[in-house]
């Protein structure tokens, strides 16, 4: 048994699937794993990737999360090697930062959905 992939859902699979192809260098299309309502990416030489599924109903994340607000149940973790640099590209490819910074090594950032990610630096431990 083996992790193939997170699901996120989305309103549009495939517009948050092309998000994550631009932040992610050299991530794919899986062949045969596309489709109007769900997308299934993965890094250069296999493992464990990502897939989008449309969610008509999707309600997106708050984070950090309160009461009576829906709660972030995911969130992706990646490590990069200059944090001010991808901080400025994520935000480019189309990211946002997220209101609260919890810590100065760590930026918090929302995908075009709301689902929040983080980048970090190897010195760095995720939150």
């Amino acid at each position: 048994m083996r992790l193939a992939a997170a699901t996120l859902d989305a309103p549009d699979a495939r517009e948050l699937a092309g998000f994550y192809l631009r932040l992610l260098p050299g991530w794919a299309v899986r062949p045969g794993e596309d489709g109007p309502d769900w997308v299934h990416i993965r890094p250069p030489g296999g493992g464990t990737g990502l897939s989008f599924q449309t969610e008509p109903a999707y309600v997106p994340p708050v984070w950090p999360s309160g009461p009576g607000r829906q709660q972030m149940m995911i969130h992706l973790d990646i490590e990069v090697d200059d944090l001010e640099r991808e901080t400025a590209r994520a935000v480019a490819v189309g990211a946002r930062l997220a209101a609260f910074q919890p810590q100065d090594d760590v930026r918090v950032l929302l995908d075009p959905a709301g689902h929040p990610f983080c980048l970090y630096t190897d010195a760095t431990e995720p939150q």
